[in-house]
């Protein structure tokens, strides 16, 4: 393989392979075993796909969707693909029919790599059923992966055909499949348009779909490398260090901080399936130092340490957190007291990428817990603006969140409009997040969607929500805004109680306890106290499904309600 330059993806796999070819890229698991994956070894698994893609007629700009887990085989079909100049677009192994269906439509994808089989998952009846909604759309040709862990009995491709044709991923006979042609689905953005044209895109990631329709939003090759590099330095990843890889590669998060981990030259511990006292084992065994995740996924592996498996985790040295739950402050504090950790709120999104801001080692607790941070490269500008009128406000007044560096969005699959609608005239891009600058760097407040406004005044309800996980009784919360009476929007809390919580912790009682902290116009006009919060699980961990509270909340506007554990 020839090196292409440091700051493309074949480059950079490159150097790692010259510079050290015998040292570990990926350890993947099979069922209790953990087996490794070398630089040397994995440059020869991209080279092995790369000429099976070339032989089955992709070429650049085409796109490619990769259907799998958590194994190495999915960063090494990224790096083949990038190699041909042509894309990856990661589908999620849990995504159901429509949500298939919709990347068939947006990306053309001219190949999809499907698992063979992966804990039980019928993924090439999603992909069939998937491809069958929408007979307008070209079927892509199969690729059919076995992962680390080959079946005993040979996996025939021929079942995986969609009609144009399926071969078996390291058997070099791809005879009877060509790719179809595809159409180029991509809409160049203003920071796409700003960027080196040779420059080709390397991967898309699907948006949350919290204002629509998901976007699929693609980045360029260059970018990919500049931006994990770029968040190696600032989370100190060097030779010898391993990350835990338990987020989605598919997904943004995961795959920033797998990018991050080899751009430092680090190693991968791929979770294809999370069992947290399984997961604590093995960070011990190969001495993990860096984890990034929500707070749900480490919610799960400190609760599994506390109660029974208290694994040895001294080597590890920093954490990445998203606050999804409101549990990531205690996270930090345990990080801290029992491992030495040093913990970073994080802040990113899937047109951004995943790591864009992260808190320096110097700044206080108080700051880099909570989600934000400052620009990872210099090249990365952030302004705070007025929604309306996008007029730059000074630090210390919450506005919407900006930017404007390579790391953004070069163009969306299958959607024109996304490229417009996305960026103001000058060439900002619009996150569509409230935060607040804090002189240098970016305090994260909310969506803006979710910004509650109370008696006129922005509030950002996990300042309630701070408030009321406060109490020792209270679990989990989350506050949503509702229109109350005379069209004025009203705070509602939900709580899950702790398991120990006393039998007297009522509406009201947690009502007094607000008051006695917050101004009286902060203060639930309701507390529901629940068996447990509605979830989704999406690429990048496990989300309360604020939606279902505020139908819950405006349904419930009669009374209180306390369900209480039976």
């Amino acid at each position: 393989m020839t090196a292409t330059g440091t700051t493309s993806l074949t480059g950079l796999l490159a150097e790692l392979v010259v510079t050290t070819p015998e040292a570990p890229l990926a350890f993947d698991v099979v069922g209790d075993e953990i087996r490794t994956c070398t630089r040397a070894r994995f440059g020869e698994r991209v080279e092995a796909v790369r000429a099976e893609l070339a032989d089955a007629g992709i070429e650049p700009g085409q796109c490619i969707a990769v259907m799998l887990p958590n194994w190495s085989d999915a960063l090494v079909w990224q790096f083949a693909a990038s190699a041909l100049g042509a894309h990856i677009i990661g589908v999620n192994t849990r995504y159901n029919t429509g949500e298939v269906a919709h990347i068939l439509v947006a990306a053309r994808p001219a190949v999809v790599a499907v698992a063979a089989s992966f804990h039980g998952l019928d993924l090439i009846g999603t992909l069939c059923a998937a491809a069958h909604s929408v007979p307008e759309v070209a079927a892509p040709a199969v690729a059919v992966v076995t992962g680390p862990a080959a079946p005993v009995t040979p996996v025939d491709p021929a079942g995986f055909d969609l009609g144009d044709g399926a071969w078996l991923v390291g058997s070099g006979d791809t005879r009877g499949t060509r790719v179809p042609r595809t159409p180029h689905t991509a809409t160049v953005t203003a920071a796409g348009a700003a960027a080196d044209p040779s420059d080709p895109l390397a991967v898309a990631f699907t948006t949350s779909g919290s204002t629509g329709t998901p976007k699929l939003a693609a980045h360029r090759d260059s970018a990919v490398v500049r931006h994990g590099r770029a968040d190696a330095a600032i989370m100190g990843l060097a030779p010898g260090d391993v990350t835990l890889c338990v987020l989605p590669v598919s997904g943004v998060f995961g795959f920033s901080a797998a990018m991050a981990t080899l751009a430092g030259g680090g190693s991968l511990l791929m979770e294809p399936v999370f069992d947290a006292a399984a997961v604590l084992r093995r960070m011990q065994a190969l001495e993990v130092t860096h984890v990034v995740g929500g707070d749900d996924l480490f919610g799960r592996l400190y609760d599994t340490w506390h109660r029974e498996q208290r694994a040895d985790l001294s080597a590890l040295r920093w954490l990445g957190i998203a606050d999804f739950l409101g549990r990531s402050h205690d996270i930090a504090r345990w990080a801290r007291d029992e491992f030495g950790a040093l913990t970073s709120g994080v802040f990113g999104s899937s047109e951004m990428f995943a790591l864009t801001l992260l808190w320096s080692a110097e700044d206080p607790e108080s700051v880099r817990w909570s989600g934000g941070g400052r620009p990872v490269a210099p090249s990365i500008e952030a302004r705070i603006v007025d929604p309306v009128d996008d007029r730059v406000l000074a630090d210390g007044e919450q506005g919407e969140l900006q930017f404007r560096g390579p790391n953004v969005v070069d163009a969306y699959l299958g959607n024109p409009d996304a490229a417009r609608r996305a960026f103001t005239p000058d060439g900002w891009f619009r996150s569509g997040d409230l935060a607040v600058a804090t002189g240098g760097g970016y305090r994260f407040v909310c969506r803006m969607g979710d910004v509650l406004r109370l008696r006129g005044f922005l509030v950002d309800p996990a300042e309630i929500e701070h408030c009321l996980a406060q109490h020792p009784d209270v679990g989990v919360v989350k506050v949503v805004g509702i229109a109350g009476v005379g069209g004025y929007t009203e705070a509602v809390g939900f709580v899950v109680l702790a398991d120990d919580a006393s039998a007297g912790t009522d509406a009201e009682v947690l009502k007094q306890w607000c008051r006695e902290e917050l101004a009286a116009f902060k203060v639930p006009s309701a507390v529901h106290i629940i068996d447990r919060m509605p979830t989704t699980v999406g690429g990048n961990g496990t989300k309360i499904r604020a939606v279902e509270l505020r139908e819950w909340a405006q349904e419930w506007t009669d009374r209180e309600r306390d369900y209480r554990r039976g």
